[in-house]
């Protein structure tokens, strides 16, 4: 059996702002280009990167400044074109589709914009949906504990329909921790929501962080979204020019200024 461990990167191969060790995911001089010839983009430009474990980060940059395809490229949901990305000391460059995919649905779990939650089934049953594809049974304890954290004892046998925007995303952030992923990857995961319904969604994620250790990246626009971050890196031209800790949405909005300048 091919096994999904390779040696970890020197830890001199990180930038000097970069976090400490254990990093939950890295990626060391990732580059990602699309197309060819006249017509090719370079989405990320040797991108370095480490993401500690046990922390909340924020992705931040311009429209077309390589965000999301970073993230696409950690989770593995996108290859590099060249470089390496880590997910521990997995080189997921490495695997086999079979063995990405196991990875992906076993350490990975997914929030987007657009819940993706399933209209057939029950809440309780779309949060424990990966852990029933992978033929997993569900800790039925750790599940109770998510489901009163986001606050969904009472509506567990709804169907998204029956849902309001914040309950439905709350049930998505849920199915995502449900299986106690390495990782929790975020693409916009309040842009469909009023202000009120998103800062729920946040501050359950600053809990999943500093109450049940997980580990989640969130890609964003929203300066308040990326405030309840430990740390906010910023791209642009498919590089990191900056990285901020202890983000307020003042100081968020003022780097943000700086694009294009």
């Amino acid at each position: 059996m091919e096994t999904l461990s390779s040696p970890t990167p020197r830890a001199e191969a990180l930038p000097s702002w970069a976090a400490p060790v254990p990093l939950a995911a890295r990626a060391v001089e990732a580059v990602k280009v699309y197309g060819k010839g006249d017509t090719a983009v370079t989405a990320l430009d040797h991108v370095t990167v480490g993401l500690p474990a046990g922390r909340l980060t924020a992705v931040m940059g311009p429209s077309g400044s390589g965000k999301s395809t970073l993230m696409h490229c950690l989770a593995g949901l996108d290859s590099l074109t060249s470089g390496q990305v880590f997910l521990g000391d997995i080189d997921l460059g490495k695997l086999s589709d079979r063995q990405l995919t196991r990875v992906r649905r076993e350490r990975i779990g997914f929030v987007f914009q657009s819940y993706n939650l399933l209209p057939t089934l029950t809440a309780y049953e779309n949060i424990t949906l990966p852990m029933a594809l992978a033929g997993r049974r569900a800790d039925k304890q750790w599940v109770r504990q998510i489901v009163e954290t986001v606050g969904l004892t009472q509506r567990l046998k709804h169907r998204p329909s029956e849902l309001s925007g914040g309950q439905q995303q709350r049930a998505a952030v849920a199915r995502a921790l449900a299986a106690r992923p390495a990782m929790i990857f975020a693409d916009e995961p309040t842009g469909n929501l009023d202000s009120r319904s998103g800062g729920e969604i946040l501050s359950f994620m600053r809990s999943a962080v500093d109450e049940l250790g997980q580990t989640i990246v969130v890609v964003t626009h929203d300066a308040s979204a990326a405030s309840y971050a430990d740390t906010v890196l910023f791209l642009e031209d498919g590089r990191i020019v900056d990285s901020m800790s202890t983000p307020t949405p003042d100081r968020i909005l003022d780097r943000m200024k700086q694009f294009g300048n």
